[in-house]
């Protein structure tokens, strides 16, 4: 199974929470091109041409036929190309806390911020950052700003994790301003949901503000046969906050990868 982490400009130690997972699947973690520690391409080669083609190459040099693909938020959306792209080398699509319109983010989410009662400085943050209009020494501020409403269910059980993720992660601006800013900038998927046909699990947190569950079941209800499941008290790291909750649902979709909604 491969695991696309999320960002733009974060890296796979953002996904490391999957690792109970090795006890059945394969995993393999691995950084987006310009984004944590992978090195040697300009940042405007950052493309889905080459993101996708990137993650299918590292298929064929690892010798898989077909795998797995398990996308969260940014990572999601790539996930989202490579099964529109590279159709015959997939077995399974797992979205986690993802889109397949950019609006979403961009235009929608400060908005739904504003509605839950964020201060004014939060929004406008929440604003600029998704995009793409900070300066490069801003990316972290910014996240550490934006936490509570990232993972607005996060206790102390969970802090440590986060603490230690955040400490040993690679963060690359450069990506989150230039995907943000310019690449992402009008980019839907919607009307092409229904050319997917492998087994696909649509899994997020009921309380994400970048891409809540009315975005989820339109997400879902256009790839046949999905299976929507949304984990209650979770924001956007669902897989953080409710770790347990999130193995379960993909274990149980990996079991069998039938349709449902939960």
């Amino acid at each position: 199974m491969a695991i696309m982490h999320g960002g733009p400009g974060a890296d796979h130690s953002t996904m490391l929470s999957f690792r109970p997972c090795a006890d059945r699947f394969q995993l393999v973690f691995y950084d987006h091109r310009c984004n944590g520690r992978s090195t040697g391409a300009e940042v405007t080669s950052m493309t889905w041409e080459n993101l996708t083609a990137d993650a299918d190459a590292l298929r064929e040099s690892l010798g898989f036929d077909k795998w797995a693909v398990l996308g969260h938020s940014f990572g999601g959306e790539v996930a989202l190309e490579y099964a529109l792209r590279y159709p015959k080398r997939l077995s399974h699509l797992l979205l986690l806390d993802t889109c397949g319109d950019a609006r979403w983010a961009q235009e929608k989410a400060p908005s739904l911020l504003a509605q839950r009662g964020y201060r004014p400085d939060v929004v406008e943050t929440a604003r600029r950052f998704l995009n793409g209009e900070i300066a490069p020494r801003e990316m972290l501020p910014s996240l550490v700003k934006l936490g509570p409403a990232y993972n607005p269910h996060t206790g102390l059980l969970q802090l440590p994790h986060m603490l230690i993720s955040g400490l040993g992660a690679k963060l690359r601006p450069e990506a989150l301003i230039l995907w943000f800013g310019q690449a992402v900038r009008g980019w839907t998927v919607m009307d092409r949901l229904g050319e997917i046909r492998v087994p696909t699990l649509v899994l997020a947190g009921c309380d994400d503000f970048l891409f809540p569950p009315e975005h989820q079941e339109e997400l879902a209800a256009g790839i046949p046969n999905a299976r929507l499941v949304i984990i209650e008290r979770a924001g956007h790291n669902a897989h953080m906050e409710r770790s347990a909750d999130v193995i379960r649902a993909i274990r149980d979709f990996m079991t069998d990868g039938g349709p449902g909604r939960t």
